[in-house]
């Protein structure tokens, strides 16, 4: 982002902070060609982020196809550390080009209304209603929060990556050590869909996933492009 909306939207993201409360976490990236950073965040508590945070997965993979056909996306999962649920919603920042140049986003906590919630119910609903019709539960919640489009948040880069590599080497479900070379070209072509190479040394931990030498990972990140580019 130029100045002039780095400024405008590290403004919002204070006043959003302030009108909206404790429960909601605001945060500003600012893409600067394959990398996004985090310039301003309000509540970080509620994710365990700070301005060192690396971007999550969800954010790199929006990072890769430029956000292609949306402005914004609303009311998706979030998985924050201690499986704990959030309600996320993101706002894609453009220039005139239609390039991505930032993203604003907003994750509510809703687990204190939860526990309220169930109060109320006890006091006007007798015996196991509540249990059995009503209540909300957490491991459910956390159930639906592994999907796919689950947006993760990472405390370090190297976790950010392990949540995409854990997550491909189970959707092939083939052990490390017996990986073909055509099936680690695979890997890591998905982890370039989703982005995770935009992560600084990313291509290092990979290697050492997938018991391979960083140049063999570079050799295959230089092929997937290729084959991208045709």
């Amino acid at each position: 982002m130029n100045r002039a909306m780095l400024r405008q939207y590290t403004k919002l993201v204070e006043f959003l902070g302030l009108t909206l409360g404790p429960s909601y976490e605001i945060t500003l990236h600012d893409i600067n060609g394959k990398n996004s950073t985090i310039v301003a965040i309000v509540n970080g508590s509620i994710s365990g982020r700070d301005l060192d945070s690396p971007p999550t997965t969800m954010a790199m993979k929006a990072i890769a196809d430029n956000a292609a056909g949306r402005d914004y996306r609303i009311n998706y999962n979030g998985l924050a550390s201690g499986n704990k649920v959030l309600r996320s919603s993101t706002y894609y920042i453009k220039d005139n080009g239609g390039n991505l140049v930032g993203m604003l986003c907003i994750n509510f906590d809703d687990s204190q209304f939860q526990d309220i919630t169930r109060q109320l119910f006890l006091l006007i609903h007798p015996d196991n209603y509540v249990e059995n019709n009503i209540l909300v539960r957490q491991d459910v919640l956390e159930e639906a929060a592994l999907g796919e489009d689950t947006e993760r948040f990472n405390g370090s880069v190297l976790s950010a990556a392990d949540a995409v590599i854990q997550e491909t080497l189970a959707e092939d479900g083939v052990p490390v050590d017996r990986l073909t070379q055509a099936e680690k070209i695979r890997i890591v072509a998905r982890l370039e869909e989703r982005g995770i190479f935009r992560l600084k040394g990313a291509v290092e931990h990979v290697s050492q996933t997938l018991s391979s030498s960083p140049a063999s990972i570079y050799r295959y990140l230089s092929k997937v492009r290729k084959e991208k580019a045709k």
